[in-house]
Protein backbone atom coordinates (compact mmCIF):
# COMPACT_ATOMS: atom_id res chain seq x y z
CA UNK A 1 0.00 0.00 0.00
CA UNK A 2 1.45 3.37 -1.09
CA UNK A 3 1.78 6.00 1.61
CA UNK A 4 -0.41 9.01 0.92
CA UNK A 5 1.47 12.27 0.57
CA UNK A 6 0.27 15.64 1.78
CA UNK A 7 0.91 18.91 -0.05
CA UNK A 8 0.53 22.35 1.48
CA UNK A 9 1.41 25.80 0.20
CA UNK A 10 2.69 29.03 1.70
CA UNK A 11 2.18 32.40 -0.01
CA UNK A 12 4.72 35.12 0.84
CA UNK A 13 3.82 38.78 0.31
CA UNK A 14 7.29 40.03 -0.65
CA UNK A 15 8.97 38.33 -3.60
CA UNK A 16 12.41 39.72 -2.73
CA UNK A 17 12.29 38.43 0.84
CA UNK A 18 10.89 35.12 -0.40
CA UNK A 19 13.95 34.75 -2.64
CA UNK A 20 16.20 35.49 0.33
CA UNK A 21 14.32 32.84 2.29
CA UNK A 22 14.68 30.25 -0.46
CA UNK A 23 18.38 31.03 -0.87
CA UNK A 24 20.52 31.34 -4.04
CA UNK A 25 19.22 28.73 -6.49
CA UNK A 26 16.93 27.48 -3.69
CA UNK A 27 19.98 26.37 -1.66
CA UNK A 28 18.23 26.95 1.69
CA UNK A 29 15.33 24.78 0.55
CA UNK A 30 17.77 22.05 -0.48
CA UNK A 31 19.25 22.05 3.06
CA UNK A 32 15.79 21.77 4.60
CA UNK A 33 14.72 18.98 2.24
CA UNK A 34 17.88 17.03 3.02
CA UNK A 35 17.26 17.31 6.76
CA UNK A 36 13.50 16.75 6.78
CA UNK A 37 12.65 14.61 3.77
CA UNK A 38 10.04 17.19 2.74
CA UNK A 39 9.97 17.99 -1.00
CA UNK A 40 9.98 21.74 -1.56
CA UNK A 41 9.14 23.56 -4.81
CA UNK A 42 8.66 27.23 -5.61
CA UNK A 43 6.73 29.27 -8.10
CA UNK A 44 7.34 32.97 -7.70
CA UNK A 45 6.75 33.77 -4.03
CA UNK A 46 4.75 30.58 -3.44
CA UNK A 47 6.25 27.56 -1.69
CA UNK A 48 4.82 24.03 -2.07
CA UNK A 49 5.75 21.43 0.53
CA UNK A 50 5.03 17.72 0.05
CA UNK A 51 5.58 14.85 2.48
CA UNK A 52 3.88 11.71 3.80
CA UNK A 53 4.91 12.58 7.36
CA UNK A 54 2.50 15.21 8.70
CA UNK A 55 4.76 16.03 11.65
CA UNK A 56 7.76 16.80 9.44
CA UNK A 57 5.55 18.78 7.08
CA UNK A 58 4.24 20.93 9.94
CA UNK A 59 7.78 21.44 11.25
CA UNK A 60 8.98 22.71 7.86
CA UNK A 61 5.98 24.99 7.38
CA UNK A 62 6.51 26.38 10.89
CA UNK A 63 10.19 26.87 10.09
CA UNK A 64 9.57 28.71 6.82
CA UNK A 65 6.93 30.95 8.38
CA UNK A 66 9.17 31.93 11.29
CA UNK A 67 12.27 32.43 9.12
CA UNK A 68 10.27 34.69 6.81
CA UNK A 69 9.18 36.69 9.86
CA UNK A 70 12.84 37.09 10.86
CA UNK A 71 13.68 38.40 7.39
CA UNK A 72 10.78 40.87 7.51
CA UNK A 73 12.04 42.20 10.84
CA UNK A 74 15.45 42.91 9.30
CA UNK A 75 17.35 39.86 10.58
CA UNK A 76 19.85 38.48 8.00
CA UNK A 77 19.55 34.79 7.19
CA UNK A 78 22.53 32.50 6.64
CA UNK A 79 22.53 28.80 5.67
CA UNK A 80 23.80 27.82 9.12
CA UNK A 81 20.81 29.66 10.69
CA UNK A 82 18.43 27.58 8.59
CA UNK A 83 20.02 24.34 9.80
CA UNK A 84 20.09 25.43 13.46
CA UNK A 85 16.50 26.66 13.32
CA UNK A 86 15.26 23.39 11.82
CA UNK A 87 17.01 21.43 14.57
CA UNK A 88 15.45 23.59 17.28
CA UNK A 89 11.91 23.31 15.90
CA UNK A 90 12.30 19.55 15.41
CA UNK A 91 13.06 19.15 19.12
CA UNK A 92 10.79 21.92 20.43
CA UNK A 93 7.95 22.78 18.00
CA UNK A 94 6.83 25.67 20.22
CA UNK A 95 10.19 27.48 19.97
CA UNK A 96 9.98 31.19 19.13
CA UNK A 97 12.91 31.68 16.75
CA UNK A 98 12.69 35.46 16.91
CA UNK A 99 13.13 35.40 20.69
CA UNK A 100 16.31 33.35 20.26
CA UNK A 101 17.88 34.99 17.22
CA UNK A 102 17.13 38.51 18.46
CA UNK A 103 18.64 37.86 21.91
CA UNK A 104 21.95 39.58 21.33
CA UNK A 105 24.79 38.62 23.66
CA UNK A 106 27.32 40.99 22.15
CA UNK A 107 27.24 43.35 19.16
CA UNK A 108 30.69 43.05 17.61
CA UNK A 109 29.88 45.39 14.72
CA UNK A 110 26.83 46.60 12.75
CA UNK A 111 27.24 43.48 10.60
CA UNK A 112 28.00 40.98 13.36
CA UNK A 113 25.90 40.24 16.42
CA UNK A 114 26.64 37.27 18.69
CA UNK A 115 23.42 35.42 19.52
CA UNK A 116 22.57 31.94 20.88
CA UNK A 117 22.02 29.44 18.07
CA UNK A 118 20.53 26.50 19.96
CA UNK A 119 18.15 25.96 22.85
CA UNK A 120 21.07 24.88 25.04
CA UNK A 121 22.96 28.05 24.15
CA UNK A 122 19.90 30.12 25.06
CA UNK A 123 19.80 28.47 28.50
CA UNK A 124 23.55 29.02 28.82
CA UNK A 125 23.26 32.74 28.05
CA UNK A 126 20.47 33.08 30.62
CA UNK A 127 22.64 31.33 33.21
CA UNK A 128 25.57 33.63 32.43
CA UNK A 129 23.33 36.63 33.09
CA UNK A 130 21.72 35.33 36.28
CA UNK A 131 24.43 33.39 38.15
CA UNK A 132 27.78 34.36 39.66
CA UNK A 133 29.32 30.99 38.76
CA UNK A 134 28.44 28.80 35.79
CA UNK A 135 29.86 25.41 34.78
CA UNK A 136 29.40 24.47 31.11
CA UNK A 137 30.29 20.88 30.25
CA UNK A 138 30.11 19.33 26.81
CA UNK A 139 31.89 18.58 23.52
CA UNK A 140 33.93 21.03 21.48
CA UNK A 141 32.02 23.18 19.02
CA UNK A 142 29.02 23.90 21.26
CA UNK A 143 29.97 27.56 21.86
CA UNK A 144 30.84 27.22 25.55
CA UNK A 145 33.97 29.39 25.48
CA UNK A 146 32.89 31.63 22.60
CA UNK A 147 29.64 32.72 24.25
CA UNK A 148 31.38 33.17 27.61
CA UNK A 149 33.89 35.54 25.97
CA UNK A 150 31.04 37.41 24.25
CA UNK A 151 29.20 37.81 27.56
CA UNK A 152 32.42 38.93 29.27
CA UNK A 153 32.99 41.65 26.63
CA UNK A 154 29.36 42.74 26.91
CA UNK A 155 29.67 43.20 30.69
CA UNK A 156 33.05 44.90 30.35
CA UNK A 157 31.89 47.46 27.80
CA UNK A 158 28.72 48.16 29.81
CA UNK A 159 30.98 48.72 32.87
CA UNK A 160 29.43 45.90 34.91
CA UNK A 161 32.95 44.53 35.41
CA UNK A 162 36.32 46.28 35.22
CA UNK A 163 38.37 43.54 33.59
CA UNK A 164 38.28 40.13 31.94
CA UNK A 165 40.56 37.29 32.97
CA UNK A 166 40.86 34.29 30.67
CA UNK A 167 42.79 31.26 31.84
CA UNK A 168 43.34 27.58 31.13
CA UNK A 169 45.69 24.87 32.38
CA UNK A 170 48.74 24.27 30.19
CA UNK A 171 48.63 20.53 30.81
CA UNK A 172 50.36 19.54 27.58
CA UNK A 173 53.36 21.70 28.50
CA UNK A 174 54.09 20.10 31.87
CA UNK A 175 57.83 19.87 32.56
CA UNK A 176 58.54 20.60 28.88
CA UNK A 177 57.91 24.33 29.31
CA UNK A 178 61.62 24.84 29.95
CA UNK A 179 62.49 23.49 26.49
CA UNK A 180 60.28 25.96 24.61
CA UNK A 181 61.84 29.20 23.36
CA UNK A 182 60.98 32.59 24.85
CA UNK A 183 59.88 33.86 28.24
CA UNK A 184 57.06 32.31 30.30
CA UNK A 185 54.30 34.21 28.46
CA UNK A 186 55.65 33.11 25.06
CA UNK A 187 55.94 29.52 26.28
CA UNK A 188 52.28 29.25 27.30
CA UNK A 189 50.76 31.34 24.51
CA UNK A 190 50.15 28.33 22.20
CA UNK A 191 47.87 26.83 24.86
CA UNK A 192 45.92 30.09 25.20
CA UNK A 193 45.49 30.66 21.46
CA UNK A 194 41.76 29.67 21.32
CA UNK A 195 41.00 32.48 23.77
CA UNK A 196 42.86 35.00 21.62
CA UNK A 197 40.97 33.73 18.56
CA UNK A 198 37.60 34.34 20.23
CA UNK A 199 38.59 37.89 21.21
CA UNK A 200 39.88 38.76 17.75
CA UNK A 201 36.68 37.44 16.21
CA UNK A 202 34.65 39.98 18.21
CA UNK A 203 36.93 43.03 18.43
CA UNK A 204 39.43 44.52 16.00
CA UNK A 205 43.10 43.69 16.51
CA UNK A 206 44.09 47.16 17.76
CA UNK A 207 41.34 47.20 20.40
CA UNK A 208 42.32 43.76 21.71
CA UNK A 209 46.01 44.73 21.80
CA UNK A 210 45.22 47.92 23.73
CA UNK A 211 43.11 46.02 26.30
CA UNK A 212 45.83 43.40 26.75
CA UNK A 213 48.55 46.03 27.18
CA UNK A 214 46.57 47.96 29.80
CA UNK A 215 45.55 44.80 31.67
CA UNK A 216 41.83 45.30 31.05
CA UNK A 217 41.96 41.84 29.49
CA UNK A 218 44.38 39.33 30.98
CA UNK A 219 45.12 35.95 29.41
CA UNK A 220 47.25 33.72 31.59
CA UNK A 221 47.88 30.08 32.48
CA UNK A 222 46.01 28.77 35.51
CA UNK A 223 49.21 28.63 37.61
CA UNK A 224 49.29 32.44 37.53
CA UNK A 225 46.01 32.60 39.49
CA UNK A 226 47.45 31.23 42.73
CA UNK A 227 47.40 33.61 45.69
CA UNK A 228 45.21 36.23 43.99
CA UNK A 229 41.73 37.58 44.85
CA UNK A 230 39.94 38.75 41.73
CA UNK A 231 37.43 41.58 42.30
CA UNK A 232 35.11 43.21 39.73
CA UNK A 233 36.20 40.72 37.05
CA UNK A 234 34.64 38.32 34.59
CA UNK A 235 36.80 35.19 34.85
CA UNK A 236 36.72 32.29 32.38
CA UNK A 237 38.49 29.00 33.05
CA UNK A 238 38.69 27.06 29.77
CA UNK A 239 39.60 23.37 29.31
CA UNK A 240 38.75 22.81 32.98
CA UNK A 241 38.71 19.03 32.55
CA UNK A 242 42.52 19.25 32.66
CA UNK A 243 42.66 20.75 36.14
CA UNK A 244 43.42 18.65 39.20
CA UNK A 245 41.00 18.89 42.17
CA UNK A 246 43.55 21.06 43.96
CA UNK A 247 43.85 23.44 40.99
CA UNK A 248 40.07 23.66 40.65
CA UNK A 249 39.62 24.51 44.34
CA UNK A 250 42.38 27.11 44.05
CA UNK A 251 40.66 28.72 41.06
CA UNK A 252 37.14 28.71 42.52
CA UNK A 253 38.34 30.40 45.71
CA UNK A 254 39.89 33.29 43.74
CA UNK A 255 36.41 34.78 43.18
CA UNK A 256 36.18 38.27 44.71
CA UNK A 257 33.44 40.86 45.18
CA UNK A 258 31.63 41.94 42.02
CA UNK A 259 33.09 39.05 40.02
CA UNK A 260 31.64 36.23 37.96
CA UNK A 261 33.26 32.97 36.93
CA UNK A 262 32.58 30.62 34.04
CA UNK A 263 34.17 27.18 33.96
CA UNK A 264 34.06 25.26 30.66
CA UNK A 265 35.31 21.82 29.70
CA UNK A 266 34.72 18.44 28.09
CA UNK A 267 35.04 15.48 30.44
CA UNK A 268 35.55 13.13 27.49
CA UNK A 269 38.80 14.94 26.58
CA UNK A 270 40.83 14.70 29.80
CA UNK A 271 44.57 15.04 29.11
CA UNK A 272 45.85 14.50 32.64
CA UNK A 273 48.59 11.83 32.94
CA UNK A 274 47.14 8.34 32.43
CA UNK A 275 48.22 5.04 33.94
CA UNK A 276 49.00 1.81 32.15
CA UNK A 277 45.35 0.81 32.00
CA UNK A 278 44.23 4.16 30.71
CA UNK A 279 42.97 5.45 34.05
CA UNK A 280 43.90 9.00 35.05
CA UNK A 281 46.57 9.08 37.73
CA UNK A 282 45.10 12.44 38.72
CA UNK A 283 41.35 12.95 38.99
CA UNK A 284 39.86 15.75 36.91
CA UNK A 285 39.01 18.84 38.96
CA UNK A 286 35.99 19.41 36.73
CA UNK A 287 34.56 15.97 37.47
CA UNK A 288 35.19 16.46 41.19
CA UNK A 289 33.59 19.92 41.19
CA UNK A 290 30.43 18.63 39.51
CA UNK A 291 30.05 16.08 42.32
CA UNK A 292 31.04 18.29 45.26
CA UNK A 293 29.23 21.50 44.26
CA UNK A 294 25.97 19.98 43.02
CA UNK A 295 23.12 21.89 44.65
CA UNK A 296 25.26 24.77 45.97
CA UNK A 297 23.22 28.00 45.78
CA UNK A 298 24.50 30.52 43.24
CA UNK A 299 26.16 27.91 41.00
CA UNK A 300 24.60 26.66 37.78
CA UNK A 301 25.67 23.54 35.89
CA UNK A 302 24.78 23.12 32.20
CA UNK A 303 25.47 20.13 29.97
CA UNK A 304 25.81 20.34 26.20
CA UNK A 305 25.40 17.33 23.91
CA UNK A 306 26.45 16.30 20.41
CA UNK A 307 23.18 17.75 19.05
CA UNK A 308 24.36 21.17 20.20
CA UNK A 309 27.59 21.09 18.16
CA UNK A 310 27.47 23.88 15.60
CA UNK A 311 29.05 22.63 12.39
CA UNK A 312 29.18 23.47 8.74
CA UNK A 313 26.56 21.15 7.16
CA UNK A 314 29.33 19.35 5.22
CA UNK A 315 31.15 18.53 8.48
CA UNK A 316 27.98 16.92 9.79
CA UNK A 317 27.78 14.70 6.70
CA UNK A 318 31.46 13.76 7.04
CA UNK A 319 30.93 12.75 10.68
CA UNK A 320 27.90 10.64 9.70
CA UNK A 321 29.91 8.93 6.95
CA UNK A 322 32.68 8.00 9.39
CA UNK A 323 30.10 6.75 11.91
CA UNK A 324 28.51 4.55 9.21
CA UNK A 325 31.92 3.21 8.26
CA UNK A 326 32.75 2.44 11.90
CA UNK A 327 29.44 0.62 12.33
CA UNK A 328 29.96 -1.43 9.16
CA UNK A 329 33.53 -2.31 10.19
CA UNK A 330 32.30 -3.50 13.57
CA UNK A 331 29.69 -5.72 11.90
CA UNK A 332 32.22 -7.21 9.49
CA UNK A 333 34.91 -7.72 11.89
Amino acid sequence: MTEQTITRKLEFDDARLANDLFGPQNSNLALISEKSGVALHTKGATLSATCADATELNTVLNLMTQLYGLLKSGNPLYPRDVVYAYGMLSREPGTDLKAIFKEAVFVASPKKTITPKTLSQRDYVSALRDHDMVFAVGPAGTGKTYLAVAMALSKLLSKQVKRIILTRPAVEAGEKLGFLPGDMVEKVNPYLRPLYDALHDMLDFEKVSEMLETGVIEIAPLAFMRGRTLNDAFIILDEAQNTTPEQMKMFLTRLGFGSRAVITGDITQIDLPAGERGRNLQRSGLVDAARILDGVKGIRFLTFHEDDVIRHPLVGRIVQAYERNQTESAKNG
